[in-house]
């Protein structure tokens, strides 16, 4: 008869078996992709999805902005001036604010060039629109989807109707993309190196406004990728605003050191107004594309190409699988 309860409780035992463990896959284990053991996947992932994205949504040729992430158009700047003398006539000790009073009458010269980048970057996006009705090559406006001259360059495509284009990085003091980029458009890098990676690729032209350290690191970023044949291009690159550029920088002195061939130093556009900014990089755009038409691009590298789009859109067809 003992044995009876005791049969009874193993077979209540058998009869709450509790469920098996269900783990996420490991491409959905967030703890892990935010790893150090997952970085390269992060990696990865910075340099494929934003190339499925732009091919997508048909961003083939981006012509780069680049500029001060201080610059303001003329209403913030007369607010922030006026802040900045009100906080010195509050604190005529501290020399904090006396300093930031200083700085902000110096970056008054970036007001006008401000409009110009805009106004740029609205005729671009006219002009690439009306190339597109013909069925001819377009062209969209791309920044680094901050404030500043980069923001001036979005509005202008924004004010234009057309795509825009936000390569951005994930900076403390910047919670989001500045609001004239295209959603669809707009990315936030992590790593600065595959975000160059992007600026770089689809590039097709560069137009440069006045800025700092950044600014400078883009553009000589992208004249070292021509110097040295990784961009076989021979891109456009107008600077905006001529006495900032040939004061900040002797160019003529790195050809007489020897250091740039005049080849280099020449390729550079100097000017001040749209009008002049735009006929440039228009004039070079058509340079490059006569360019490409008197040498295509290498079967090898056309299958390349398009075997590379072929697994980005295969990849983004099966994402859901």
């Amino acid at each position: 008869m003992a044995a009876e309860p005791q049969k009874r409780k193993i077979e209540e035992a058998d009869a709450v078996v509790p469920l098996g463990p269900k783990p996420p896959k490991a491409y959905k284990n967030g703890d892990f992709l935010n790893s150090h053991n997952a970085r390269l996947i992060r990696v990865m992932c910075e340099l494929q999805e934003p190339g499925q994205r732009l091919d997508a949504h048909s961003a083939e040729n981006i012509v780069m902005f680049f500029g001060s992430a201080r610059a303001k158009p003329k209403a913030q700047y007369e607010e922030a001036l006026s802040k900045a003398e009100a906080n010195v006539a509050a604190h005529p000790e501290d020399a904090g604010a006396k300093a930031a009073l200083e700085r902000i009458k110096k970056q008054a010269f970036l007001v006008p060039l401000f409009d110009v980048t805009t106004e740029l970057a609205r005729r671009l996006t006219e002009w690439s629109k009306s190339r597109a009705l013909e069925g001819k090559a377009s062209y969209a406006v791309g920044t680094g989807a901050g404030p500043g001259m980069m923001e001036a360059a979005n509005k202008g495509a924004y004010l234009a109707n057309g795509p825009s284009v936000g390569f951005g990085i994930s900076l403390p003091f910047e919670d989001r993309l500045n609001p004239y980029v295209t959603p669809e458009l707009g990315f936030e890098f992590h790593y600065f190196f595959t975000r160059k990676f992007w600026m770089c690729y689809k590039c097709m032209g560069l137009v440069v406004a006045p800025g700092g350290l950044g600014t400078c690191d883009e553009l000589f970023e992208l004249m070292t990728l021509m110097q040295t044949g990784k961009i076989k291009r021979k891109l456009p690159v107008i600077l905006i605003g001529k006495k900032f550029w040939k004061a900040c920088i002797n160019w003529e002195a790195f050809v007489e050191y020897g250091m740039i061939s005049e080849g280099d130093a020449s390729q550079l556009i100097f000017v001040d107004t749209a009008e002049e900014a735009f006929e440039a990089l228009t004039r070079g755009i058509l340079a490059v594309e006569d360019a490409e038409k008197s040498n295509p691009p290498s079967p090898k590298l056309k299958a390349a190409k398009a075997a590379l789009n072929g697994n980005l859109e295969d990849g983004a067809n099966k994402a859901g699988a």
